[in-house]
């Protein structure tokens, strides 16, 4: 028992001192952070070794933190955080040239141009960064002879004593780059004095020395636990009490992983339309559907109005009739004669023009009637008969149908009906163009949404970047990855739901400003070229009602309804009265024909009267014949009772009209409130977002400084990168939101049109 107590102590203080070991690994790694919070570049030289020429970048601190790429023929190495020195660029070697040396905001950026069959890599020691400069044949040469290169034979371990402090003894375990391996009089990473054979920046195989592996030393791997993490294991604490370093297998640094494909469907990377919002107003305009049907409602209440106002024009009638007639005769005085039968055959050619009036609802007549005769009656005297009338006829109500009838009443409700389809035009337009603004502030929203989301990636990208490169020097444990992945995949989520915004946005867009779903712009990708304005004026809530009460459609419409609803009830209260008509004619004949021989033996023909139809027309001219006629039509309805309840429904929905203009302006009341109050809330929201995405930035910054020396975890400067982005987005949606309430109050006090400059002709007077 004794015993068993005795090594739960040595266990004890072995954990303590592991964990001491832990400690001084990380206050190293932040010593090492710490010099790259503030660096300067002061020396730039190039030499020629045997494997190639070699640029050698010094700084005053260590220069960890760099990345290099190549794009085109140039291959460039940024510095971050880097400030560049008076030194000499004027560099030039074998496989390069044209060597730059500028400033890029915070970094430093050194560039090179390759000649072709070039390539080039970075060695990193310290404040130094070599870059190797080699063709593609020594690439392959080297390639081929570090694949035969004899491996290094196992040497005994070594023992630390349990008295030694960690971390003074270098650990065989970790890789080599993480062994502290310098003079301790120099500064932490200092590369030691190579080979003069040696190229600078290549380094040459040394012997590495391997533990023997013995059954109480093999490790286990715990299920679910990547196999790269280290796990504790009975051989890290000894009986006797000796301390091991922790294993932390040589890790190669994991490429970054590519930003994810942002191509959306249908639509092609090349082709873009700049689009800014009043050009988006006015395609909606021209190619909007909706306003499109809205438009041909007033043309077709047009054509319905001019229908209606055809009954005024005047109508000319003309009537051509040709009657044969044979008739039995009873008796002798019939004409007939020794057959028993009249025949008569009539050509007639009656012309007339009928016209109502537009006032007084009377109407008249003028006709022109002609008729030629011929008969076998013996009691003729002309043979064939030329006859002709020519007068007018009208009728004037008294009472009923004077002031108005059921025509100027249906046209008078169509004038009231096409200013309502007018107004219903108004109100769609507006409506549309709110919808068109909404949906343009929402595109730049999602645009902008998606390029924060892309820059809280590439952030992301940076960490995993640092913590690999963290990793393979044997600063960091395996497992610190997984918090980065885990980071980096939540935010490549965000930024593909981002791209699904922006889709949902610019397919809304589209909708509202294209007329035909085969229109080849539906394959552009819309790029909005007007920003988000803002005014910190505050909203006169009274100056927006009374542009309301006066400008809404709902409400001109509803107006324009009950003024039917007056036409109705005038018109049926004027069907319940007596109807007294008014009629008279005048009219004057004219008559002539050829005499018969019974006529002529006796003597009793009219010379006046014997001649063809010119004789006819002369004697109807001479006035000396005429037919007056005055007159009076009297109807009194005992029980008027369709009248009466024609009355009565008008008078009903008069008051439905009534009500309905109540409930719809309480409907405006509230909309322009609450239009008014969304405006003022996004004015404040603008403001206050803008402060915390600057106390946002502020923060972030001061989390990377406390990173770069060590005081700050991963996960604190991961919270803080989200919380700009956030910020950020906060503020975006805060001032498109702040345009949509402005687009919102606009068409709540119906001023849409006047504020985006649009004029809509009327298509009649009131």
């Amino acid at each position: 028992m004794t015993i068993s107590f005795v090594r739960r102590i040595l266990a004890t203080a072995s954990l303590l001192a592991l964990s001491a070991l832990t400690l001084s690994l990380a206050s190293t790694s932040a010593t090492a952070q710490s010099l790259q919070a503030a660096r300067t570049i002061t020396i730039l030289r190039g030499t020629e070794t045997a494997a190639g020429p070699v640029v050698t970048i010094t700084a005053d601190a260590p220069l960890a933190d760099y990345a290099s790429y190549k794009s085109e023929d140039r291959f460039f190495i940024v510095i971050r955080s880097a400030e560049v020195a008076r030194v000499e660029t004027n560099l030039k070697g074998r496989g390069f040239e044209d060597a730059q040396l500028q400033k890029r905001e915070n970094d430093a950026v050194l560039s090179f141009r390759l000649q072709p069959g070039t390539t080039a890599r970075v060695i990193q020691k310290f404040n130094r960064l070599e870059i190797l400069f080699s063709s593609d044949e020594a690439l392959t040469a080297s390639a081929v002879a570090s694949s035969v290169e004899p491996q290094p034979a196992p040497t005994p371990p070594s023992t630390q004593p349990v008295t030694q402090p960690p971390g003074t003894q270098p650990n065989p375990n970790l890789p080599r780059e993480a062994q502290p391996t310098q003079n301790p009089a120099q500064p932490p990473g200092a590369a030691q004095p190579q080979n003069p054979q040696t190229p600078p920046g290549v380094q040459t195989a040394t012997p590495q020395t391997t533990q023997p592996v013995t059954p109480t030393q093999t490790p286990t791997v715990t299920p679910g636990l990547p196999t790269d993490v280290p796990t504790a294991t009975p051989s890290t604490i000894q009986e006797a009490g000796e301390i091991r370093d922790p294993l932390f297998p040589q890790q190669e640094p994991r490429p970054v992983p590519p930003l994810p494909s942002l191509t959306r469907l249908g639509v092609t990377s090349d082709n873009t339309l700049p689009l800014s919002l009043n050009e988006a107003i006015r395609r909606a305009l021209e190619q909007n559907n909706d306003i499109e049907v809205a438009r041909q409602d007033v043309r077709f209440a047009e054509t319905q109005l001019r229908a209606l106002e055809g009954v005024y024009e005047p109508t000319l009638n003309f009537t051509p009739q040709l009657t044969n007639t044979v008739e039995s005769q009873q008796s002798t005085l019939g004409g007939a004669g020794e057959t028993g039968t009249l025949s008569r055959t009539d050509l007639q050619l009656n012309n007339s023009v009928q016209k109502f009036f537009r006032k007084g609802g009377g109407q008249y007549e003028f006709f022109f009637n002609n008729l030629r005769r011929t008969t076998s009656s013996t009691f003729n005297q002309f043979n064939p008969v030329y006859s002709g009338a020519l007068g007018v006829q009208f009728t004037q109500p008294l009472w009923r149908n004077r002031s108005i009838d059921n025509s100027r009443r249906q046209i008078r409700i169509q004038k009231k009906r096409l200013e309502q389809s007018d107004a219903d035009f108004r109100r769609r337009t507006i409506e549309v163009i709110s919808s068109v603004q909404a949906a343009y502030w929402n595109l730049v929203f999602a645009l902008r949404d998606q390029q924060n989301r892309i820059a809280n990636l590439n952030l992301a990208r940076e960490n995993f970047r640092r913590i690999e490169a963290q990793i393979a020097a044997g600063a960091a444990a395996p497992f610190s990855r997984a918090e980065v992945q885990t980071e980096l995949a939540n935010r490549e989520s965000e930024l593909l739901s981002s791209v699904q915004q922006v889709s949902i946005a610019e397919n809304t867009l589209k909708q509202l400003i294209l007329k035909d779903p085969q229109n080849a712009e539906w394959r552009a990708q819309l790029v909005p070229t007007d920003n988000p304005s803002f005014d910190s004026t505050p909203v006169n809530l009274q100056d927006a009602l009374t542009e309301a009460r006066a400008n809404r459609p709902e409400l001109k419409r509803l107006n324009l309804q009950q003024d039917i609803n007056q036409i109705d009830i005038q018109y049926f209260k004027n069907q319940t009265r007596p109807q007294v008509d008014l009629t008279g004619g005048l009219s004057t004949t004219g008559l002539s024909g050829t005499p018969t021989p019974a006529a002529i033996q006796a003597g009793t023909v009219p010379e006046k009267l014997v001649g063809g139809y010119g004789r006819t027309l002369r004697n109807l001219f001479s006035f000396e014949t005429r037919n007056i006629v005055v007159g009076a039509t009297i109807q009194i309805p005992f029980r008027n009772k369709t009248a009466e309840a024609n009355l009565a429904g008008a008078r009903i929905q008069q008051t439905q009209t009534e009500a309905l203009m109540r409930s719809q302006e309480q409907v405006v009341e509230v909309e322009v409130r609450n239009a008014a109050q969304a405006v003022e809330s996004s004015r404040q929201r603008v403001l206050s977002a803008r402060a915390a995405r600057q106390s946002a930035e502020v923060q972030l910054e001061g989390e990377r400084r406390l990173y770069q020396v060590g005081r700050s975890t991963t996960f604190l400067l991961i919270q803080r990168e989200n919380e700009l982005t956030n910020a950020r987005n906060l503020e975006i949606r805060a001032e498109t939101d702040y345009n949509k309430a402005l687009a919102e109050l606009q068409r709540a006090t119906s001023t849409t049109l006047r504020a985006n400059n649009i004029i809509i002709e009327s298509p009649t007077g009131p």
